[in-house]
C-alpha cells in the first residue's frame, strides 16, 4: 500500500466516524490532504475511489474544481481578455494582483461566496465538499488558507481540500513545493492536516 492511500485511508475513517473526527473546532469542518504536485494523476485517481467508497457508505461527495470558480469570477467580472491585455501592458505581478482583487473584494465575484453558493442546500450528515484542483491558485493568485478562514463558520459541510504541496512541521504548508513560499510563515492552518 502506498503512502497516498494509507492517509487517505485514515482520512476515510475519520470522515465515516461519528462524530466526525476531521477538526477539532465544531464550526469548522474542515481538512486538508496534502500530497506532493509531482502524484497529482495518482492522487486525482485516489480522491476519485475515496469519493466512491464514501458514497458507497451512505455520503454524497461533490468535488468542486477550484480552477473552475477561477475562471468563472474572471468571466463574469473582468474577462479573460482584458486580464491577458492587462499582463501584456503591465506584467504579469500586476495581472495576478487584480485577480487575486476579484477573488477577494466583495464587490466583485470573491471565492468564499461563491462557494458557499455551491453549497448552500447541502446536508451535513450527509454531504462532503471535496476542494479539487486548487493548484489554478498559484503561484499566488489567493491563498488556500484564506479561503478555509473565510468559511469557518459559514458552513457545517464537511470539506476535504486535496492540497498540493509539502507539509512542514505540524501545521504549515508550502503550496505547490515553491522554494519563495519556506519564509512566509503564511501557512498555519487550524485544520487537521492529513
Amino acid at each position: 500500500m502506498s503512502l497516498l492511500q494509507d492517509r487517505i485511508e485514515k482520512l476515510e475513517a475519520d470522515v465515516l466516524a461519528t462524530p466526525l473526527r476531521i477538526s477539532a473546532y465544531h464550526d469548522l469542518p474542515f481538512a486538508i490532504f496534502a500530497y506532493p504536485p509531482t502524484v497529482e494523476r495518482d492522487m486525482r485517481q485516489q480522491a476519485a475511489l475515496f469519493g466512491t467508497r464514501l458514497q458507497n457508505a451512505g455520503k454524497k461527495v461533490h468535488y468542486i474544481s477550484i480552477a473552475e470558480l477561477l475562471w468563472e469570477a474572471i468571466e463574469k467580472t473582468e474577462g479573460i481578455e482584458a486580464i491577458a491585455e492587462e499582463e501584456q501592458q503591465l506584467g504579469f505581478a500586476r495581472a495576478q494582483q487584480t485577480v487575486c482583487t476579484l477573488l477577494s473584494d466583495p464587490s466583485f465575484y470573491p471565492l468564499p461566496t461563491s462557494l458557499s453558493k455551491r453549497i448552500n442546500d447541502l446536508d451535513p450528515s450527509k454531504d462532503i465538499i471535496f476542494l479539487v484542483r486548487i493548484a489554478a491558485l498559484a503561484p499566488g493568485l489567493y491563498r488556500s488558507a484564506k479561503l478555509l478562514d473565510e468559511m469557518h463558520g459559514k458552513t457545517m459541510i464537511p470539506i476535504i481540500l486535496f492540497y498540493p504541496g509539502s507539509v512542514e512541521g505540524e501545521s504549515s504548508l508550502r503550496f505547490m513545493n515553491m522554494s519563495d513560499r519556506e519564509h512566509t510563515g503564511a501557512y498555519n492552518y487550524r485544520v487537521r492536516i492529513y
